[in-house]
């Protein structure tokens, strides 16, 4: 039997499948102690996060008075840690190509009629400038498992042939990088090409349930997999998103697990995750998300968000196209702080729709609204779309972006470096009524500075946006 140990290198042992059993019988124990539910709302008052096992208490609890505390407490501590800023993205797909037998992904490769596509570096730059014509400085490059086909010297010339492509008033000024767990090495070859967060879902942290619905390929390997996090950071890469597919294991054991993982980055490495993902399962070609049994409601699925922000509350929370409108408008106040819009999750369908017969798509998109239309959106009700990479570009990641965060002096250059982006959006690409709103909101959240020092010199930098067509000011 493998005994619990966050400080542990073993898969099993800072994910110990006992201690998440014995975590949920605790939470089942104290589901209505009201005494020590209210403990650990005070706790999580502190804004230094809880534990796996009073976050799982949390979320078992039904009482109506508790949970409108947790959600209240949720929001602020949102607004504390990041604002009324949203950060902006898109997924990049370059391949579908993939050797894994995932049973939940149309990718699996005993999938003979989904139509299998891989980006040559021309259409990489072609989707890359339509990108970069919606207005996006920000993307997350998604590509199948095929040794073959997507080999890490493919990822990183598309990674090279991105950040190489300059259009009009565009850039892409950061890439993510979601691809399957690989070695130290090519996590030090992805850190040298410039990447920004390593991202990989775990999908279930449930090892009897993660072999099964893993059965082939090279992600069968649970260890592997698990473990990746720890050897990103080992070859050099300070910034990770974990994330799971919920849907596919009990949403208890996987808030746990999840938790669990963040705990053991940050004992390990002394940095937790820059971001935890939130996507359920949704039909794809030859999957139906009614095959897994583990599904969650839209109530649940935010009182989920509600508790990692308070969780943990330095992490960058995302959530994806896979969400409706308002499914993503009631966790954007519980914790979110980045989305993405205009999304298309086949392989190259920036430029050109896909034609119906030729589905390479990972997922159906349940927010099909353009990125203009996302943004006016956000703007409308009271937020800031940010298309900021500057932490990125000033070396602020890791364990000194936490630092920052954690003591809340991140906001001194996020909240101006985000009216700035913004900025830049407007004169490039929003359309008169998108612009209109977001010069009125811009004039508003700049008396919102309370430096005035920065507050002077981001309102000259946004006039020089305006009147000189410069860009790319940072704080």
């Amino acid at each position: 039997m493998c005994v619990y140990d966050k400080k542990s290198l073993k898969a099993e042992e800072f994910i110990n499948d006992e201690e998440i059993k014995a975590t949920l019988k605790y939470a089942d124990e104290n589901k209505d102690n009201t005494e020590l539910i209210d403990k650990i709302i005070e706790k999580a008052k502190l804004r230094k996060g809880l534990d796996h096992r009073e976050a799982s208490v949390l979320l078992a609890c039904e009482n109506e008075d508790r949970l409108k505390e947790i959600y209240a407490l949720a929001e602020q501590i949102k607004k504390d840690f990041y604002g009324d800023r949203i950060v902006m993205f898109a997924p990049l797909y370059l391949s579908n190509y993939c050797v894994n037998g995932c049973v939940y992904c149309p990718y699996h490769a005993k999938n003979k009629h989904i139509c299998r596509k891989k980006l040559t570096q021309e259409e990489v730059k072609n989707e890359v400038i339509a990108l970069q014509d919606m207005g996006h400085k920000r993307l997350a490059i998604e590509s199948g498992e095929d040794p073959v086909n997507n080999p890490i010297e493919y990822i990183l010339d598309c990674i090279k042939t991105i950040y190489s492509i300059k259009h009009k008033n565009g850039a892409i000024r950061r890439v993510n990088v979601n691809i399957a767990a690989t070695t130290v090495e090519n996590y030090r070859r992805l850190k040298e090409a410039g990447i920004g967060t390593y991202i990989l879902f775990q999908e279930t942290y449930n090892k009897e349930s993660y072999e099964l619905l893993h059965p082939t390929g090279p992600k069968h390997n649970y260890a592997y997999h698990t473990e990746a996090m720890d050897r990103a950071m080992q070859g050099g890469i300070d910034d990770v998103g974990i994330g799971v597919l919920f849907g596919l294991e009990l949403y208890r054991y996987e808030l746990a697990g999840i938790l669990m993982h963040a705990e053991h980055l940050e004992a390990v490495h002394g940095v937790g995750p820059h971001t935890i993902s939130v996507p359920r399962i949704k039909r794809a070609d030859d999957i139906d998300p009614d095959t897994f049994d583990n599904g969650i409601d839209d109530e649940t699925f935010a009182k989920i968000v509600a508790i990692i922000r308070i969780a943990v509350p330095y992490t960058g929370m995302i959530i994806s196209t896979r969400e409706s409108k308002s499914v993503r408008e009631k966790v954007l106040r519980l914790g979110v702080s980045q989305i993405s819009g205009g999304s298309r999750t086949s392989v190259g369908g920036y430029v050109e729709p896909e034609p119906e017969q030729d589905n390479s798509a990972q997922f159906d998109v349940s927010d099909q609204r353009s990125l203009d239309e996302v943004v006016k959106w956000l703007m409308e009700l009271g937020y800031i779309p940010s298309f900021c990479t500057a932490c990125y570009r000033e070396g602020r990641t890791g364990d000194r972006f936490m630092t920052l965060c954690k003591n809340g002096q991140i906001q001194n250059c996020c909240h101006p470096n985000a009216l700035m982006t913004l900025k830049e959006y407007l004169m490039d690409y929003a359309d008169e009524d998108t612009k209109a709103v977001g010069d009125k909101l811009i004039e508003q959240e700049l008396e919102k500075i309370p430096n005035e020092k920065v507050r002077k010199i981001a309102a000259e930098h946004i006039a020089d946006i305006a009147e000189n067509n410069k860009r790319d000011f940072r704080f």
